[in-house]
């Protein structure tokens, strides 16, 4: 039977459970630090055992020493480490009074903000001590010599996923909130847990979001109109007119051929075609279609002549207009930049009144943390995945974006729907997000090794349709919008296109990254962009001197378009789909953004 101090502390049944013992906490106390003092011990044995530090002798022994040419950085780094520890120790024992700097930091880390994660020193104790450890391993880093930038840049990544890997929070013994949860729900809560688990195991892809909360067409991608045309390659759907007169010059969006269009329109509130459309544009945008074995051959010609200059030249003849205004977003962008210079080059710039670049690159010699994904042996696998069908499998491309911001889109998921079993919240961005697209292999192969890994649209080695891609040919007036926080397209590498566009310019700097940077409605009155009108040669020069306007930037977009030609005409004929020479095919948003 039980004495009374092993009940207080077992607790009865609904009781909140009291906090350790003097003599429990000096236990676990005792234990994380003989944990500790047996790792730099045995460290220190095994530099002992190589004597003398012959550099070969070194390298066979333990290669990972390579890394630290100068013992005394890594001395340092361990002495330090065992400080900060020591003081972490003392102070959950309460010989250091007062709130540590680490513990702040704590607090302000949303994943242990929570009030379980202070109120239990056993708790505390383990989430200071995941921070202290993950700030060492994250500096060791930097200490490390003879790592050129993008070894050190790697190095950094590979790091910082293994560190947000580890959280503590990510494990069910070491969350007091999963633990908090499975005793309140008997364990159902881990049951649902697991069913969630299981079910994303058997689809092979996490989920973020209520699966049957949205439907295209239903609740998502609702501006009205019609698939006006079909290709093997894309449907083009022409928006229907809002307002009694239109700019003469069209719109034609081309979204990334690796997601869905309907970012763009994801519900009439958040949706940019609805708002270019409610401005006076006569809006058409590609949907691409999701890969399969008919599309195998598909290449760059392909997204450039047969996508983009057809759909192009199409809604000039469909209009009877010399012109059209583009927007190509993210990799779509880049494509488009290729198109713009072919055209120059064949004299036929005048097609495209106006190029719009959302969050796109074209110059990738510093294109962020994708570019860890192009090595050969990455190359290599993806082949190997994609070679029976002659397609790559969409869910790859979407891990593979999870994995840029793994703490947000991963592991904060594993928490909630695997360890807490909380049902899936309806959020039409992660729908999307989720929605995924399957990629031509042989082209999606090509673009990463000759635009990401090569950089040859810049260096040269781009060609379509026998013509060497020159984007110094490019002159038409030009809109680049770049996110601040772009994780994806960083603002630094969008800014590039500056460099080698010959034609007029405007940068925008929007506030938030590569969706919601640029899906920012006027009406919700979020983020800010800024703008610089000098002559500027650096990212860093054009903030310096830059002005900032709160808001969307929108109506500085739209502004920018009215002056670049604003004759209007009636909203009429042609101008409302399916009443011109292309005849209406089905409603949009269409087949090819439902397709599998």
């Amino acid at each position: 039977m039980a004495d009374k101090d092993d009940a207080s502390r077992t607790g009865a049944p609904g009781a909140a459970p009291s906090l350790p013992t003097l003599e429990e906490m000096q236990q676990w106390t005792w234990v994380m630090g003989r944990a500790q003092q047996l790792m730099m011990e045995f460290l220190a044995q095994q530099m002992r055992e190589v004597k003398p530090p012959e550099p070969q002798a070194l390298a066979q022994a333990m290669p990972w020493m390579n890394m630290f040419p100068d013992p005394a950085k890594l001395a340092e780094q361990q002495v330090t480490l065992w400080t900060d520890g020591l003081s972490l120790w003392q102070r959950a024992l309460g010989f250091d009074g007062g709130k540590s700097e680490l513990a702040e930091k704590a607090d302000r880390d949303k994943r242990f903000n929570a009030p379980q994660w202070q109120d239990n020193p056993i708790f505390d104790m383990i989430r200071q001590s995941y921070l202290l450890v993950s700030e060492r391993l994250l500096g060791s880093v930097d200490a490390i010599e003879g790592l050129d930038p993008k070894q050190r840049e790697k190095a950094r990544f590979l790091t910082k996923s293994f560190v947000d890997a580890m959280a503590p929070s990510n494990f069910a013994l070491t969350n007091p909130l999963v633990l908090e949860r499975a005793m309140e729900t008997k364990g159902e809560s881990l049951l649902r847990g697991l069913e969630h688990m299981l079910r994303d195991l058997s689809k092979g892809q996490l989920t973020h979001t209520d699966p049957t909360a949205f439907e295209v067409g239903r609740n998502i991608a609702m501006t009205p109109g019609k698939v006006v045309k079909r290709t093997p390659l894309y449907e083009l759907v022409q928006f229907s007119p809002t307002t009694e007169s239109v700019f003469e010059t069209p719109l034609v969006i081309f979204p990334p051929w690796i997601n869905r269009y309907y970012i763009l329109d994801l519900n009439p509130k958040k949706s940019f075609i609805r708002w270019a459309v409610e401005q006076g544009l006569t809006v058409f945008v590609v949907s691409w279609k999701s890969a399969d074995e008919t599309l195998a051959e598909t290449v760059l010609d392909d997204y450039v002549l047969r996508g983009q200059i057809d759909a192009i030249d199409t809604i000039r003849d469909l209009l009877g207009v010399e012109s059209v205004h583009a927007i190509g977003y993210c990799v779509a962008g880049t494509t488009l930049a290729c198109t713009l210079a072919l055209l120059a080059a064949r004299g036929e710039a005048q097609k495209v009144a106006s190029a719009t670049f959302f969050t796109a690159q074209i110059d990738f010699s510093e294109a962020g943390d994708l570019k860890l994904f192009i090595a050969d042996e990455t190359l290599d696998m993806i082949e190997q995945m994609s070679a029976e069908k002659g397609y790559l499998d969409g869910r790859y491309m979407a891990a593979t974006f999870n994995m840029l911001r793994g703490r947000d889109l991963i592991w904060n998921y594993v928490t909630s729907n695997y360890l807490l079993g909380e049902d899936y919240p309806p959020f039409d961005l992660l729908h999307w997000n989720g929605d995924t697209t399957n990629l031509p292999a042989k082209w999606h192969h090509s673009y990463l090794r000759d635009f990401y890994r090569d950089n040859k649209l810049v260096t040269g080695g781009i060609v379509v349709d026998g013509e060497p891609i020159d984007l110094g040919k490019v002159e038409t007036p030009t809109y680049v919008q770049a996110g601040r926080e772009d994780h994806i397209a960083p603002a630094h590498s969008v800014w590039k296109i500056t460099h080698h566009f010959k034609g007029p310019l405007r940068f925008v700097l929007a506030g938030s990254g590569h969706i919601a940077g640029v899906v920012n409605p006027p009406e919700a009155q979020k983020y800010q962009y800024w703008t610089n009108d000098a002559k500027v040669s650096t990212l860093e020069e054009f903030v310096a001197g830059a002005t900032e306007t709160k808001g969307s930037w929108w109506p500085d977009w739209i502004a920018w378009i009215g002056a670049r030609s604003d004759k209007r005409v009636a909203a009429k004929g042609a101008r409302t789909p399916g009443k011109g020479k292309l005849k209406a095919i089905e409603d949009a948003p269409g087949s090819y953004v439902r397709g599998r």
